[in-house]
């Protein structure tokens, strides 16, 4: 019977520590996991600040002289042609030098027929006289005489013909001057933004003042993305590699593209801000049409490719160079040392310490996450 009760007592005294340590146990900690798989990894830079699309041709104009506005042949968002006029200042009194200048030429023009007819006159007297004197019906001196007369007669003309040229030259100088005040199309595009209205007054940008240009011309069939990349990351980029450019505008929506350009030199926008600018092109333009200049984007540079290779979210790796395993036997956490080869923000390829179908734990930034801790896949985050 004493027995009997002893048994009973050790089993209420074993009930007690059970309960008391299933009160006191750690709860289990939840954690995302993601499950090491084979796939494909990309070694990737992206701009470090936003970039954005940009005309191939883009001018922003303004006429050489400075004047009142007499014409304004377009406004904002009209297409134009190359060679159209968009803009005229008041230049009635260069018309009038114009003017002026193509009399002048016109009358010279007289003048050398005048004097070249004469001159070919001239020249046939001096030859019959020469005839003449050979026969011996004139003297040595009428002949000469005629002769002197031919040549000065000659240079007249020439001297006439040279005046042509000087008096062509004015005329050329007098439209020149005229168009300082036009501003003509250099290519086809769409007038972006005009600067001034009829009868303002409008004045071309001097050296070193940032005058805003009077129109502002875009070339819109032709775009691009410039995008600035870190200094670092500058040496491993160069033309003809692959590019996704993806737009805030259009979220979801990636372009391809390939690396036209880099810039050769660093831009510091600060001192701990330095950057090299890339300039990408779209692989099938007639995608980009329609884009808006300015638009912002973001281009990620593709420098390496793998396929087939272990690979685990980039978020999981800890700076001691580990992984934490998950070990569903006991359910805890283990440090798990790894050698990494590519990687990208998302994906980093892993070539030792991990096998295929091990899972790991994603949510390193959970309170109490560490080597040995308690925890249970969060059924909603586990991948």
């Amino acid at each position: 019977m004493r027995a009997r009760r002893l048994l009973i007592a050790l089993c209420l005294i074993a009930a007690a520590g059970a309960a008391v340590w299933w009160i006191k146990r750690p709860t289990p900690i939840p954690v995302a996991l993601a499950t090491v798989e084979r796939g494909r990894v990309e070694a990737t830079v992206s701009n470090t600040r936003a970039g954005e699309i940009e005309a191939c041709q883009r001018a922003k104009l303004s006429t050489i002289a400075g004047g009142r506005i007499d014409y304004l042949g377009v406004k904002e968002g009209d297409k134009v042609q190359a060679g159209q006029v968009l803009m005229r200042l008041w230049n009635e009194d260069q018309n009038a030098q114009i003017e002026v200048a193509q009399r002048q030429l016109d009358t010279v023009r007289r003048r050398v027929a005048e004097a070249c007819t004469v001159a070919t006159n001239a020249r046939r007297e001096a030859t019959r006289q020469s005839a003449l004197r050979a026969q011996g019906f004139v003297s040595e001196s009428a002949e000469e005489k005629a002769r002197t007369e031919a040549e000065a007669r000659e240079a007249a003309c020439r001297t006439s013909q040279a005046d042509v040229a000087a008096a062509q030259a004015q005329l050329d100088a007098a439209r020149a001057n005229t168009a300082r005040t036009v501003l003509v199309a250099p290519f086809d595009g769409t007038v972006a933004k005009i600067v001034g209205e009829l009868g303002e007054y409008s004045t071309p940008s001097p050296p070193g003042v940032p005058t805003p240009p009077a129109i502002d011309l875009i070339d819109e069939r032709c775009l691009y993305v410039k995008a600035p990349m870190d200094e670092v990351d500058a040496p491993k980029i160069h033309a003809g590699q692959p590019v996704r450019i993806t737009l805030d505008a259009l979220p979801g929506q990636v372009f391809a593209g390939h690396v036209r350009r880099v810039a050769p030199y660093v831009f510091a926008v600060e001192k701990q801000a330095r950057t090299v600018d890339v300039e990408v092109d779209f692989d099938h333009p007639e995608e980009a049409r329609g884009l808006l200049v300015g638009y912002s984007a973001d281009a990620e540079v593709i420098l390496q490719v793998r396929d087939d290779v272990l690979r685990v979210p980039t978020a999981a790796l800890r700076s001691s160079g580990d992984v934490l395993r998950y070990d569903a036997a006991s359910g805890t956490l283990v440090a798990q040392p790894v050698k990494t080869g590519i990687a990208n923000w998302e994906q980093t390829e892993i070539t030792d310490g991990l096998e295929e179908g091990d899972r790991i734990v994603t949510s390193l930034e959970r309170e109490g996450i560490a080597e040995g801790a308690a925890v249970a896949p969060d059924a909603d985050m586990t991948q």
